[in-house]
């Protein structure tokens, strides 16, 4: 087989056979072709096609591509690959009007940003670098404390030309440059003096124009009303020069091509902790991020509702006495409100301050959680069980694939949980972006992206449509079937899976038909007689199967474990549709008439069993809402199973509630083995004169919850930049830039 290639700029590389495949599937892909197998085939058709005595160029070897395809009777797809190679054509000739010579085969828009902002210049403003040369600049530069230079040097190169790894901005703007800044964050302190503070303003600027950012905290200025030892005239307070050191930096942009970031931070016990709290309701400190640094103290006062003291920083002295409750609640409405101020808990980072004897810390400078759920062709996952695979995840009825790397870990970071009014939960990063609402209007619906941090209560995001996918999984519908009743009308013991059906009409006996039929996929004994009648003041029928204990147990459900776990959440479309059936049929209802409209309902008492239906319902298309505590727990009069009745402690009851289109689509997909309900849904759609409200697939969120450090996990879907993840519609990570 051929083992070199000769690239356009005419320099030889290994020949991977990889690389022909991918872009013989993507072709495909393009067609509706979905077979992997088929690209592999025809890729080992091209490599037959090489010469094995020369080394082939990149064009010889798309020549032959087009031709096998087209030997295959794949006319459209050989096409595609014309029309791409046409259009990467275009773009190396887009980048040579750019004036910018790119080896690493960086998008056009990547280039342009290259352009405007990281590329070196000569004094006539002339670009004098291609990305590849930046990239060998700043190897060079940071390799150059290492003792074997050319070793490191060669290794950041290459996992920065691959991009497995981009530094920050001012290391791509400055290394190797007489500047030579590469750090993003600075925390400089601030004197209670013009001097100090001014001087301070200058070196802000300084950084803001070398490509970094500022952090700041103002604790130590005296509070506004204060006395001026020199003039005997009035402090004007912190929130003040804030102000103005905010104005300079709107002024100054970062390395003359970004605006400047600015952390400021006040005590919880200072004066003006009260005006520096609620100083971003007035549309000021717009260049600022604002936290309070609160201690152990201030906590404790907080859970006890006591009094601290507000202290003069200059004097010590106590100005007056204050809520933490208070400060606390303030704190937290005005989060609400503009977003600002954050809590920087500065006890807690102090205690692993690594430099102790330096100084204590008084400021700082401003992805998916690892068990967010995504579908696949093969089914749904959680994140971290496919990092690093390469695979297609879905979107609104679609599936994407991913770049080659597929899920990659991105690090530990703060992770927060936004929880919208119909139920659904994804946790995510502060500058993660999600499909938002910008306005509705009667004909059209305006999105636009949103970060978390951009976030509140109230806002309107977009949940994925997937009524148009299907995805493939081993088990089957007579499987999932069973469990769905096990899991809403049945027990399971060591010995056996029992199913009961209550009753002797129509809708019961055409369950007891249903069970029987699913059950034929399992192993009876010859003494088998299916349903038995166990009571006749309840009118209980039972059915016990060891093999339904066996059915279980494969699903990770055991005796006194009788929850839906992620081995049922991990099935395909198939048994989705029985199961999903199968706890309808057990604890489902359909409730309506003409003038209320039409729902089903399902109840359960685990509330975590109805968030994986939810996400289950959702997967296929079908939107719900869950109402917590619809019945209350306590003590209740029930059957004692020996004809008689006892008080027994009942669970919270909680509801899932399906409305709108969302109704025939589960009459489609799903629908009812009870026939008394399925008649019941029917008569009442057929009577519905009016067409049901169409689902828009939009939610609102109703809380977001800050939930501590997380290891977390980015991806890259080429084209599309966005997938499903929870349900949600979202963005790539994107924290690397130059994507």
């Amino acid at each position: 087989m051929v083992e070199y290639i000769k690239k356009r700029d005419g320099s030889i590389q290994k020949f991977l056979p990889e690389k022909i495949e991918f872009a013989i599937y993507r072709a495909l892909k393009s067609q509706n072709i979905d077979d992997i197998g088929l690209a592999t085939r025809l890729t080992q058709k091209v490599i037959e096609k090489i010469e094995k005595d020369k080394i082939p160029t990149v064009e010889e070897i798309q020549d032959i591509v087009e031709n096998v395809l087209i030997e295959n009777g794949l006319s459209n797809v050989a096409k595609a690959y014309i029309l791409y190679r046409e259009k990467r054509k275009q773009i190396r000739e887009s980048k040579k009007i750019l004036g910018i010579e790119d080896k690493l085969k960086l998008s056009v828009n990547s280039i342009n940003v290259l352009r405007k902002r990281y590329l070196l210049r000569n004094e006539k403003g002339e670009i004098i670098e291609t990305p590849d040369e930046m990239f060998k600049r700043v190897a060079k530069h940071v390799a150059s404390v290492e003792k074997e230079k050319n070793r490191y040097e060669e290794e950041f190169y290459n996992i920065m030309a691959n991009l497995e790894f981009l530094p920050n901005s001012p290391t791509l703007m400055n290394a190797g440059t007489p500047i030579g800044q590469l750090s993003a964050c600075f925390v400089l302190p601030v004197e209670d003096s013009i001097d100090g503070i001014f001087t301070t303003l200058k070196n802000m600027a300084l950084i803001h124009k070398s490509g970094g950012g500022t952090g700041f905290s103002f604790s130590n200025l005296r509070p506004k009303g204060d006395i001026v030892g020199s003039t005997k005239g009035v402090a004007s307070g912190p929130v003040s020069f804030m102000e103005i050191y905010d104005k300079a930096t709107e002024i100054v942009k970062q390395g003359g091509k970004r605006r400047g970031a600015n952390m400021g931070i006040l005590n919880y016990n200072h004066p003006d902790i009260y005006e520096f709290i609620t100083s971003k309701r007035k549309n000021i400190l717009t260049n600022f991020n604002i936290s309070v640094a609160v201690g152990d103290e201030f906590m404790e006062k907080v859970i006890k509702k006591e009094k601290y003291p507000l202290i003069n920083p200059r004097n010590g002295e106590v100005v007056r006495e204050v809520y933490a409750n208070e400060i606390f609640d303030l704190i937290c409405q005005s989060a609400w409100e503009v977003g600002d101020p954050g809590l920087i808990y500065i006890d807690e980072i102090n205690r692993h301050n690594p430099t102790p004897s330096i100084g204590k810390i008084e400021a700082t400078n401003p992805c998916l959680s690892g068990d967010t759920w995504i579908l696949t062709p093969k089914g749904p996952f959680k994140i971290k069980e496919i990092v690093g695979k390469f695979i297609a995840i879905s979107l609104n009825g679609k599936f994407y694939y991913t770049n080659e790397d597929g899920f990659f870990y991105s690090g530990e970071k703060d992770v927060f949980k936004i929880i919208t009014k119909k139920g659904y939960e994804l946790k995510l990063t502060e500058e993660h972006p999600l499909r938002s609402i910008q306005k509705i209007t009667r004909y059209k619906i305006h999105e636009t992206w949103k970060k978390v941090k951009e976030l509140k209560p109230g806002n309107k995001i977009i949940l994925s449509n997937n009524r148009e996918i299907y995805w493939k999984g081993d088990s089957k519908f007579e499987e999932g079937y069973l469990l769905g009743l096990l899991i809403g009308d049945g027990t399971l013991n060591k010995e056996r899976g029992v199913i009961s059906v209550w009753g002797n009409n129509e809708g019961a006996k055409s369950v007891i038909y249903e069970v029987e039929k699913a059950s034929k996929i399992l192993p009876r004994r010859k003494d088998f007689k299916g349903f038995i009648k166990v009571s006749n003041k309840r009118e209980e029928y039972r059915l016990r199967m060891a093999s339904i204990r066996d059915l279980a147990e494969k699903f990770g459900i055991l005796p006194g474990r009788k929850i839906i776990t992620e081995k049922v959440e991990k099935t395909g479309y198939e048994f989705y549709k029985g199961f999903i059936r199968g706890i309808f049929d057990a604890d489902g209802t359909v409730v309506g008439n003409l003038k209320k409209g039409i729902s089903i309902r399902l109840w359960q008492k685990d509330i975590n069993n109805l968030k994986i239906i939810q996400r289950m319902l959702l997967r296929m298309g079908i939107v719900s809402q869950i109402y917590k505590f619809r019945k209350k727990g306590g003590k209740k009069l029930l059957p004692d199973g020996k004809n008689g009745y006892k008080y027994y402690y009942v669970k919270d009851g909680h509801e899932l509630i399906i409305s709108g289109d969302n109704i025939e689509v589960f009459a489609r997909k799903i629908g009812f083995g009870n026939i008394e309900k399925s008649k019941k849904l029917e008569n009442l759609l057929k009577s519905f004169k009016r067409k049901l409200n169409k689902e828009r697939f939009i939610d609102e969120i109703e809380k977001i919850e800050y939930c501590g450090k997380e290891k977390v996990y980015d991806v890259k879907v080429p084209g599309i930049n966005a997938f499903e993840a929870n349900g949600f519609y979202v963005h790539n990570c994107g924290e690397q830039p130059l994507l």
